[in-house]
């Protein structure tokens, strides 16, 4: 039932939901959008039952998904641990092509040490060479081949 990221392209700008008809639009239990009242979701009024302007409700969506995301830079890899963009333990990192334009990138988190993992297009990893060491190791062969 739940969903970790609402689709806020299924709610009408110009339309008031109820909780229950946020529940049936986003495939959500009641409880969560009681939770995100408490959070900062504002009603039409403090009166209940709750009635929410849709555009209300996509603007609330919309901030809580971009106040997760975390933008790297160029050189940087997300790392699962730490929950933030971290540059590969001492500049190195190993590269395996899976694609012609695709590869994937690996390198050690230099606070954790864990391994960190990021897929990187061939040609924006240029610009990347100065800023790290790249490996470049060999694809490993799949089952079929």
């Amino acid at each position: 039932m739940g969903r970790r990221h609402p689709n806020w392209r299924r709610i009408k700008t110009h339309r008031t939901y109820s909780i229950n008809d946020l529940e049936r639009e986003l495939s959500l239990h009641g409880n969560t959008i009681r939770n995100w009242v408490r959070g900062g979701l504002v009603p039409v009024d403090g009166k209940r039952p709750y009635l929410f302007r849709g555009a209300v409700v996509i603007d609330f969506l919309r901030a809580r998904r971009s106040s997760a995301k975390r933008p790297m830079r160029i050189g940087e890899i997300y790392c699962l641990g730490c929950r933030e963009p971290k540059a590969p333990a001492g500049g190195m990192a190993d590269l395996t092509p899976l694609t012609e334009t695709t590869g994937n990138l690996c390198g050690i988190c230099p606070d954790c040490d864990r391994l960190i993992y990021r897929q990187v297009n061939m040609a924006i990893l240029a610009s990347t060479w100065d800023m790290l060491t790249v490996t470049v190791r060999q694809a490993q062969m799949h089952i079929g081949e």
